[in-house]
């Protein structure tokens, strides 16, 4: 095919459907501005045919005093206003567009579409308000009877309760019957209002008598608690607190502080007060500072009881205290009475008569705190649940320094009873070495070994040392339970060894002794137990025994437990301690 003619085809293509692209937006966008401007001429249409005129001759049945002919007359001037200029100027206005869109000017269309929407809103408006206004006079008398008819049914019902009740409201009933009369004025004054078809002063009258009655049911329902409390039980509860107050007065209670008899001034000004309030039916915050005031005096007789306890308790406390105080002070004051005896017999650190300053400082500050809370009880100045903390805080404050009394007593103590103890351990040890020693002689023994005779002499020497801590003044407990404690030891050592010896050598004795029989049946038997006594005899009891054990086990097997068997009271029956 021919390129050119290809290129020409597809441009007259291309023309054509841009053309018909062209036709349709038009086409379509056309038909959208019709149709809204069909409806904008139908909300024009609406607006003229608004039941404004059908309104408004309602009112000329009206037309009975000036102001409602000058609302009549301002009315028909308005409507003659949006009937004559503003609904042909929309209907001008609706022309102008309509001519635009015929000329294909979309621009200018839907730019006069908007003003004509604008304007369309305001004639609307104009109009609905002017309607509502009409209406508010020519449906005002149907609307008013059925609000007045509520109003008088809550009144009768009201009226009604306090018929029932007159005798709940006192010397007030009077005032509250003149109120009712106020009411039933009103609705005379509505009635007066609708005859002359004054409707511009219907909706004031209807807010009176709403507002009239809704304070009436206040009254109803206030009245008679405020009259009860403020007549009746708020000045016999003010009378029993008197009462109470005067008798704990004359008893001595502290009672300043609770401001009762200014606090009771100040209620019966309140209570005049709401009383003249109440004649004129002024009821704000009436019952509510009423029971405040009730509430005050109520917790007041908790304020007496709690005082009685509290003085009852202080009595107990102050007792205990006292007895405490006292006990305490004479224990320091001994103690710093005998407090340079005991720095000389014992070696006290500075620590330890630090403490004990510390602690009789403390305990005068307690003394003067006490001092100054007895003194405010005979004052008057605070009350006793006041005292009765300060009280408990002091006990507190004595009873932690009672702890640190006690433990620094105990350390004191536990000297005096640690050098009891050392001297009496020093004879217990005494008679340990004394038995040792009487043990050691008592057996006869060929020789003594020498290591025996160093541990005697270890074990005299820190019986000595005891001595010497005892003698020393001031004495140094630390030190002397060392020395108790080492002498202790070497003496016992000594005694189990002593023990041990003996033992040893007595059952050496008889082993040797029951070997002589086998003497001449064995060969080199006489040699060898010949040794064995020469061992003995020389102090090597441990040695003997076991040369001659030795032996005899080859002879008879098992010898040694027969033997430790048939010579256990040889070895044992005079070494049990």
């Amino acid at each position: 095919m021919n390129p050119t003619l290809i290129i020409v085809t597809i441009l007259i293509v291309s023309l054509i459907l841009t053309f018909l692209a062209i036709f349709f937006v038009r086409s379509y966008k056309t038909r959208r501005i019709k149709k809204a401007l069909s409806q904008l001429e139908i909300e024009k249409n609406k607006i003229d045919s608004s039941p404004i005129i059908p309104e408004l001759a309602k009112v000329e049945a009206y037309l009975k005093n000036e102001k409602v002919e000058a609302m009549y007359e301002q009315w028909s001037n308005r409507l003659k206003k949006i009937k004559d200029e503003q609904i042909p100027m929309l209907a001008d206005m609706i022309l102008e567009t309509e001519y635009s869109l015929s000329q294909k000017d979309y621009k200018t269309t839907i730019y006069k579409i908007a003003k004509l929407e604008m304007e369309l809103y305001k004639v609307r408006t104009n109009s609905e308000f002017l309607l509502g206004e009409i209406k508010e006079i020519t449906s005002s008398e149907e609307r008013s009877r059925v609000v007045v008819t509520d109003f008088k049914v809550r009144f009768r019902e009201l009226h009604q309760k306090f018929q029932d009740n007159k005798a709940d409201f006192g010397n007030i009933a009077g005032v509250v019957n003149k109120q009712f009369e106020l009411i039933s004025k009103q609705f005379e004054k509505y009635e007066t209002i609708m005859d002359n078809n004054d409707y511009t002063e219907v909706n004031n009258i209807l807010k009176d008598i709403d507002d009239l009655l809704k304070h009436m049911a206040i009254v109803i329902e206030e009245v008679p608690s405020i009259v009860l409390l403020s007549t009746s039980v708020i000045p016999k509860k003010i009378a029993e607190v008197e009462d109470v107050y005067n008798k704990m007065i004359k008893a001595s209670y502290p009672l300043d502080y609770l401001n009762v008899e200014y606090n009771i001034d100040e209620a019966n000004k309140k209570l005049n007060d709401i009383i003249i309030r109440t004649r004129s039916l002024n009821l704000e915050d009436s019952l509510f500072e009423l029971k405040v005031l009730l509430d005050y005096f109520e917790s007041l007789f908790g304020d007496f009881d709690k005082e009685k306890a509290a003085r009852a308790k202080y009595a107990e406390t102050n007792t205990n205290f006292k007895k405490k105080l006292d006990k305490i002070n004479s224990i320091v004051e001994d103690i710093f009475s005998q407090l340079e005896d005991l720095k000389n017999v014992y070696n006290l650190s500075d620590d330890s008569t630090e403490v004990l300053r510390d602690i009789r400082k403390d305990l005068n500050l307690i003394d003067e705190d006490y001092a100054s809370l007895l003194e405010h009880i005979m004052q008057n100045s605070f009350s006793y649940s006041k005292m009765l903390k300060e009280l408990e805080t002091l006990t507190s404050r004595l009873a932690n320094l009672e702890d640190h009394l006690d433990s620094t007593l105990d350390t004191l103590g536990n000297m005096r009873e640690d050098e009891v103890r050392a001297r009496q351990q020093l004879e217990e040890i005494k008679i340990v070495l004394k038995d040792a020693k009487l043990k050691i002689r008592e057996y006869n023994l060929p020789v003594i070994p020498q290591s025996y005779y160093v541990e005697l002499k270890e074990a005299s020497s820190a019986i000595r040392e005891i001595i010497k801590e005892l003698d020393k003044k001031p004495i140094t407990i630390s030190v002397l339970n060392t020395r108790v404690d080492t002498a202790r030891d070497l003496v016992l050592k000594l005694y189990s060894k002593t023990k041990e010896i003996l033992k040893t050598a007595a059952f050496a004795e008889a082993v040797i002794v029951y070997g002589n029989r086998y003497r001449s049946s064995y060969d080199g038997l006489s040699n060898k137990l010949n040794l064995a006594e020469q061992l003995f005899f020389k102090g090597e009891y441990k040695k003997s025994l076991e040369l001659t054990i030795n032996l005899l086990n080859k002879i008879e097997p098992g010898i040694y437990n027969r033997l430790l068997k048939m010579y256990k009271p040889v070895t044992e029956g005079d070494l049990s301690e």
